[in-house]
């Protein structure tokens, strides 16, 4: 007798900042039989997985595939391919993760001029305007799509075309927008994107759908020194994603994650991205309606569908209410981060898990638990 219990982890409702919710099609998936990461069989499933990627990025970039690793590996991936020691970037930080992007681009050597926005507010095309004026040199500009410490949603068209203007490319991280609001990465301009698959894809977390414009490519085959990082190195990897006949070794793909991928993608484009993007809206409405009726406001006036930040009422204690949400109803939702923490909840309806049900679910239990 095995001296170890079978695994048995308990079934939530994942209405937090991430993970969402798995359907069984996907897990099955996971199951299938593990092939060889260079049997044609498996090169097959990849190809159409990359192919799935440029649908829903909505892009024809040729270099688009998912990073073996999870989504802040994304964001390494593009900042080691774009930047070289001493190049100058604009980073744009209103969050965590713009936060994160000025770090990573910091290690890369990079000199860094910030544009800031406060927590909850969107970027203002002004003030990246200025950034570019003042800052000619730079290479590139970097702002997060859906910031997922704030539920703060993006607008990135202008900032997009001044980018080009000046001569730098753009590059967004989308990690929790992919699949829950529109991307469209070519007629937006976007030369650089990453995403994670366990928000609105619902995958479970393990990889980063990235892409690359031709722009792009160009920048990194221009390179004067090497990628600093050997793993993310692209000019090794496009030999394996997108190569033509025998594709080049360069490290063993996680084989069952690309299943899931390919399997959480078909079901993303069966309901079709329009549908996909106003189940998220009309799930959005419904909650922001109910929280309205129990006295609960949003933080951001430019709120994400997918993450929806909100405060915590006065005299509402922050801890326990969500650890009897999770002991009592099985459900999960985020705390605040940075200036936010205990004075904000944020909860996610993404992809599997934006349904009327979870809604009404959690809003009877925030009611109940806060009553």
């Amino acid at each position: 007798m095995s001296e170890f219990a079978q695994l048995n982890p308990p079934e939530r409702i994942l209405m937090g900042p991430g993970p969402s919710s798995v359907p069984v099609r996907v897990l099955k998936a996971l199951a299938s039989p593990t092939m060889g990461h260079l049997d044609p069989e498996y090169i097959d499933v990849m190809d159409e997985c990359c192919a799935m990627l440029r649908r829903v990025f909505r892009t024809e970039n040729a270099l688009t595939f998912p990073v073996s690793a999870t989504g802040m590996a994304g964001m390494e991936a593009i900042a080691s391919n774009l930047v070289e020691r001493g190049d100058e970037v604009i980073v744009c930080i209103n969050g965590v993760f713009g936060g994160r992007m000025k770090d990573i681009m910091e290690r890369c050597g990079a000199t860094v001029h910030t544009v800031e926005a406060e927590w909850g507010e969107v970027i203002t095309d002004e003030a990246v305007g200025e950034a570019v004026q003042a800052h000619p040199k730079a290479r590139l500009v970097t702002i997060v799509h859906a910031e997922t410490s704030t539920g703060v949603h993006q607008p990135l068209i202008e900032i997009s075309k001044m980018a080009h203007e000046a001569g730098m490319l753009l590059a967004v991280d989308a990690v929790t927008s992919l699949g829950g609001h529109p991307v469209n990465v070519d007629e937006w301009g976007i030369d650089a994107i990453f995403s994670g698959t366990q928000k609105c894809l619902s995958c479970p977390p393990g990889l980063s759908p990235v892409s690359f414009s031709e722009r792009a490519l160009t920048v990194m085959d221009a390179r004067e020194s090497k990628v600093q990082s050997w793993y993310f190195d692209v000019s090794m990897l496009r030999d394996y994603y997108s190569g033509t006949g025998t594709r080049a070794y360069h490290h063993t793909a996680p084989i069952n994650m690309v299943y899931g991928l390919r399997e959480a993608l078909a079901i993303v484009l069966e309901e079709g991205l329009e549908a996909r993007f106003e189940r998220h809206r009309v799930m959005h409405e419904r909650l922001r309606a109910g929280l309205d009726r129990l006295g609960i406001s949003y933080i951001p006036k430019n709120s994400l569908h997918t993450l929806n930040c909100v405060s915590i009422p006065e005299g509402v204690e922050d801890g326990p209410v969500r650890s009897r949400l999770l002991d009592d109803y099985s459900i999960e939702i985020g705390a605040g981060l940075g200036p936010f923490a205990g004075k904000a909840w944020r909860i996610g309806l993404m992809g599997h898990a934006a349904t009327r049900q979870n809604v009404d679910l959690l809003l009877a239990a925030l009611g109940e638990v806060m009553g």
